[in-house]
Order: structure tokens, then sequence, then C-alpha cells
């Protein structure tokens, strides 16, 4: 192979968890994937954009060879990045201005109800007020969330003005980590007069939706709308944490059509192009109809290994085609499994880890049964109240993808997983008696 031949793409944030997919993805492709910008820099504390942006272009510009990509596969500051530097450095992505309008949740909101009304009611809560209120025209029960956010970091679901006030405190007291930041990015945008002095900042307040909670992921190339699939997002009971994503979707193909001709409309509307997106809806079986959570401006990462299970190929491989001007389109069904699914193994108090699995110990689980990997997201002694990017209600300790042809042989093989991994835990200090 010549080295002309090698396309050199440089993936923000590459992390060894994604590292196997990405390389599956390239199978037909070659390709040579550069790092840029570590998961601390762009996801610890409050990021600076203008120091990221710096620090990644004293990389590309050092860079000894053709910049073919650059591409990414999470949320803020990532998602915004990828344009920024892609139109410096003259490589293929959908703009900044598209990206903004799905992250901003207020602005999304605005976008989408201009095409469809298949959203909840929602409106701005004041933050500078001393006694906040919710939107008239929002009812309880209801989420409030700031506009950007981390992996539903402080965003709760409350059902009276007490638990409203109190997520509001808390939504003031946090909303800087994230926020601040954002503005920077609001300010390289082109507003439009709806969005003018409403910043980043900003708190928004929902009707709770309900039903069954299911993903579409797809691309715009071209002009035209894709969604290559539908996953089911199955939550723990009683819950509003994720237990498991499951693909391919269990809906009524009623339903699937309906969620693609929605997702159409809303991508058309924002102007995507040339880039993976994942929306998220409720489907409530009891009046049959969907609604629409938020938009992400790229494919998750989450599902790869689900696709790859179920398709034969992990879902960067759209993105990588999009980015290299390559054909996208992604197989169906050409895997070794019917179904496959992520499993989030959570703990909903806090706690100490520990009896953590070597690396050895994960490759012996994933050999005593095909169509497994496990993914360790904690450590030894890791206070879980600690940890960062979790939701309000739970705690990550391991993700763990399963394919299999039957629900069933995927629950075996997760409950295989969980009780080889053997974690055990320590009550929290802040919880000892003598603490």
């Amino acid at each position: 192979m010549k080295h002309d031949d090698v396309k050199n793409v440089f993936v923000i944030g590459l992390d060894d968890a994604n590292l196997p997919t990405l390389e599956a993805a390239a199978a037909a492709r070659s390709l040579r994937y550069h790092p840029l910008l570590t998961i601390g820099e762009l996801q610890s504390g409050e990021v600076s954009v203008p120091e990221l942006i710096d620090k990644a272009r004293a990389v590309l510009d050092a860079f000894d060879g053709r910049i073919d990509a650059i591409v990414g596969y999470w949320d803020f500051p990532v998602s915004t990045l990828v344009p920024i530097l892609a139109e410096h450095y003259g490589t293929r992505s959908t703009s900044l201005e598209s990206v903004v309008k799905c992250e901003h949740k207020y602005w999304s909101r605005l976008e989408q109800q201009k095409v469809t009304d298949r959203h909840p009611r929602f409106g701005r809560v004041d933050l500078d007020t001393d006694d906040p209120q919710p939107p008239e025209n929002v009812r309880f029960p209801m989420w409030v969330k700031p506009a950007l956010s981390y992996s539903s970091e402080l965003a709760f679901g409350v059902a009276d003005m007490d638990e409203f006030q109190d997520a509001v405190r808390q939504i003031r007291e946090g909303i800087s980590r994230v926020g601040r930041p954002f503005e920077d990015i609001l300010d390289r945008i082109d507003l439009p007069p709806e969005m003018k002095g409403v910043g980043a900042q900003v708190c928004l307040a929902e009707e709770t939706m309900t039903g069954l909670q299911v993903a579409v992921e797809g691309y715009v190339h071209r002009g035209e709308v894709t969604v290559y699939g539908v996953l089911d997002s199955i939550n723990y009971p009683d819950t509003s944490s994720f237990q498991r994503h499951q693909y391919p979707s269990t809906l009524p193909p009623a339903v699937i059509a309906e969620l693609h001709d929605v997702t159409e409309r809303v991508m058309r509307r924002i102007g995507f192009e040339s880039a993976t997106f994942s929306v998220e809806y409720f489907f409530d079986p009891k009046t049959q109809e969907i609604s629409l959570l938020e938009i992400n401006p790229r494919h998750s990462q989450s599902h790869a290994e689900l696709f790859e299970y179920v398709d034969g190929v992990p879902n960067h491989h759209a993105m990588l085609g999009l980015a290299l001007d390559d054909d996208p389109a992604m197989p169906q069904r050409k895997g070794p499994y019917a179904m496959a699914a992520k499993w989030y193994y959570r703990w909903f108090t806090d706690g100490v880890v520990r009896d953590v699995p070597s690396a050895d110990d994960l490759a012996r689980i994933e050999r005593e049964a095909d169509g497994v990997r496990v993914d360790v997201t904690t450590e030894e002694g890791q206070v879980l109240s600690d940890l960062s990017q979790q939701d309000s209600y739970s705690y990550e300790l391991a993700h763990i993808f399963t394919g299999g042809n039957s629900e069933e042989e995927l629950r075996a093989k997760y409950d295989h997983c969980v009780a080889a991994l053997g974690l055990s835990f320590d009550e929290s200090p802040q919880e000892r008696p003598d603490a």
C-alpha cells in the first residue's frame, strides 16, 4: 500500500473503548487514526473553548501530512469543535449553526415546532428572579433542565412546586460549568431574533413525556436524510435511568415510519448536512403518539457495538464515510446476531467501589460467552458520588454489550457478566457515623 493511499483521520476525544469499533469501521478503508485532545481536556471541570481550539490547532498545524478528516462522537464541546476545525482545515462537516440548533435545547424546540407538533409543551425558566416559576403553559409533572448539559446532568423530574424550586436551585448552582463555555460558541453564530439575549445559561421546563423511549439514528448526505436504525431504550423499573439500549426496535412498522417522517422534517429544518445524528423520542402505547425528546448532532458511540453485532459494521462507518466523502450507507442485517443490547450496570446509592476486575478478568469473562463485551467505568476505591457526568439518580459502574438471537439470550449473557464481574461496595465515607 502506498503511503499516499492512507487517509489521516483525526478523532477528537479518541478513547480506548471506541478504538476497536473504529478499526472495525475502517476495515474496507485505508485509514490512520490520530487522537486530538483527551477526554480529560474535553470533559473535566469547566472547559475553555478558545483554549481547546488553540490546543487542537497546534497539533494539526504540526502534523506532517494531509488532514483528510476531523471527526468526533461526543457531545459538547466535541460536537462544536468538529465544524469549527473542519471549516479552518477544509474538511467535511455540517455547519456550526446546525449543531447548535440541535444542542441548545430551547433553540432546538423553537425549530422543531416550525415543522411538527410531536413535542411536549415547553418554556424558559427565569434563573435570575428570587421566585422562579414554571412557564404558564407547562403543567406538572415536568422536567427542568439546562439548555445544555452532559449526560442528563442537572436534569430533574419534578412533580410539584417544592421539587421545582429545589431543582432550579441545583441548576442555578451548576449551570455555569457547561453554560459559560457554550456562550463562546453562541458568540460565533449570527443568532435569529427569537434567540437574541437568550444565551447559553438558560433553564428549560418541559411537560413530562410518557411511554417507551426510542432512538433514531441517521445521517444527511447531499441533502438527503437517511435513517439507518431505530433502537429501543429501556429504563430500570420505576426510574428514568437507562437499563439498556436494544437494537433493532420492536415498535410496530407504522410507528417506525412516523419516526422516520418526523426525523426527516426536523433535520431538514435545522439545515443539517454531511454528518450523523441521533434523535430521541417517546412512544406512548396508550395514545399511539410519538413525542420528540432531543436531537443529538452526532451518532451515539454507545450504539457502535450494537450495529456491528446486527448489521455487520459499527455506526462509526457512516460518520467516516461522510467525513471522507465516501458512500456512508450502512449495511442492514449482515451481522452475526438478530439483536443486540448495551446494558448499563448501575448502583442507585452512594458507595465506595471494591473488587474491580482486572483486564485479564475482563478478557476471561468475554471469552466465556460469544457476543459479549464488558467495559468497567469505575476504579478501585472510587466514591460513586465523585463520578462526573452521571444522571441525577444513579451511578454507572459498567457497560455490558451482548449480541444474541432473542431477548432471553441477551439477558442471560448480561446476568452472567454481572455475576462474573463480582463488583462490591462499602458504604460511602460521607455516610459513616465516625466520618
